[in-house]
């Protein structure tokens, strides 16, 4: 045998930005008065949809309420946009696709007006 190593594929998998409305749900961490929240992702995934599917998986696991998705695409995609991405998103969508995770960057509690 052959101690060589085949090169290693380059990866298919891409970051994609998300979109995140979650509902409240008992341990979901969010603030007592809050009604929701908003989590801005990074995912990794071969395409949007996988990365979708990851994410939601993730947050069910993490004892919250997903209601709804929004993807933006990836870093390539938001730029031909004309979208500015900062130096810290652009290194979280880094750690995403090398961690092949789900990062949640920001979150936006929701609360009913009085």
């Amino acid at each position: 045998m052959s101690d060589t190593k085949k090169p290693k594929k380059p990866s298919r998998q891409q970051v994609y930005t998300l979109l995140v409305q979650i509902g409240r749900k008992k341990g979901d961490g969010l603030p007592d008065k809050a009604t929701g929240a908003a989590l801005m992702c990074f995912a990794s995934g071969v395409d949007e949809a996988e990365a979708v599917r990851e994410t939601v998986a993730i947050l069910k696991q993490a004892d919250t309420a997903p209601l709804d998705v929004t993807g933006y695409g990836t870093l390539s995609e938001r730029e031909e946009d004309g979208q500015e991405i900062d130096d810290e998103e652009r290194a979280l969508m880094q750690q995403a696709l090398d961690d092949n995770a789900v990062i949640v960057a920001q979150v936006t509690p929701f609360y009913d007006k009085l």
